[in-house]
């Protein structure tokens, strides 16, 4: 089994759930991926939107004026770093890529601009298509039930790719994530029963996947993401070892350390 490759986040956002606010500046964002970099990230995932609950819609100058900056200020400070652009917006999508960015993480799977696909398959950049139990880029807070999470989430999975190769993207660019946390449901059994059968999805394509201090990790005292720290070493430990790919992260030491050596 091929390692599995550490997704160091950079968000640039000032509502993001754990980091909002933090590495908006381009010295602060640089030295905080420098950190990751030492670490042990082996790709940098920009989000220069959040799409977390109660996240608020944000424009593509906007975006843009967040991510590409930074994106090339990467690339001229560590020129051989993979990068990724988390986004649904072909336009940043496009400028990212221009910039460097190597991979496009995309929370809507293509749903959220008819552009995307055929620029993913212009491109030729790898994909990440995403599933959210919700229809637009703003995920809600919803108890939302399954009969069979899995299978629910895998035929998702497998429309969003035939509608991705109907376009020209090829098969081999892409990558799917089942999502966790407020993405499938508030209820946290279903994030469990994701990481538990990460597998099946690895069937389809290969899985990325980000338990990173999400909501269903609060366990019974709720705890808030500043405390989610060791629940998220533990599902993270667990994703790797049910086939996980790519581990996408806000604490890059504490995971390297965890997961590597795990196949």
């Amino acid at each position: 089994m091929q390692q599995c490759k550490i997704v160091g986040i950079l968000n640039t956002t000032p509502d993001s759930y754990f980091d909002g606010g933090k590495f908006n500046h381009i010295d602060a964002a640089l030295k905080h991926v420098e950190q990751m970099i030492t670490e042990g990230a082996d790709i940098i995932d920009v989000g220069g939107e959040s799409s977390g609950p109660g996240s608020k819609d944000v424009s593509v100058e906007q975006e843009l004026d967040r991510t590409i900056h930074i994106i090339k200020a990467i690339k001229q400070a560590f020129p051989n770093q993979a990068i990724s652009i988390d986004t649904y917006k072909q336009e940043v999508a496009r400028k990212a890529v221009e910039a460097g960015a190597t991979m496009v993480n995309d929370v809507q799977a293509g749903r959220g601009d008819s552009e995307m696909l055929p620029f993913i398959a212009e491109s030729g950049v790898d994909y990440v298509l995403m599933y959210s139990k919700d229809a637009t880029a703003r995920t809600t807070v919803e108890d939302q039930d399954y009969e069979d999470v899995i299978g629910t989430i895998k035929d998702f999975l497998a429309k969003r790719i035939s509608a991705s190769i109907e376009k020209g993207v090829k098969e081999s660019q892409i990558i799917v994530d089942p999502g966790l946390g407020h993405f499938v449901s508030a209820k946290p059994e279903y994030s469990y029963t994701i990481i538990d059968q990460i597998q099946a999805f690895t069937e389809i394509a290969p899985v990325f996947i980000s338990p990173s201090r999400k909501s269903f990790l609060a366990g019974p005292n709720n705890l808030p993401p500043s405390q989610r720290l060791p629940a998220t070493i533990e599902a993270s430990k667990n994703c790797v070892a049910n086939g996980a790919s790519y581990l996408r992260t806000h604490d890059v030491a504490a995971i390297v350390e965890s997961v590597r050596g795990i196949s």
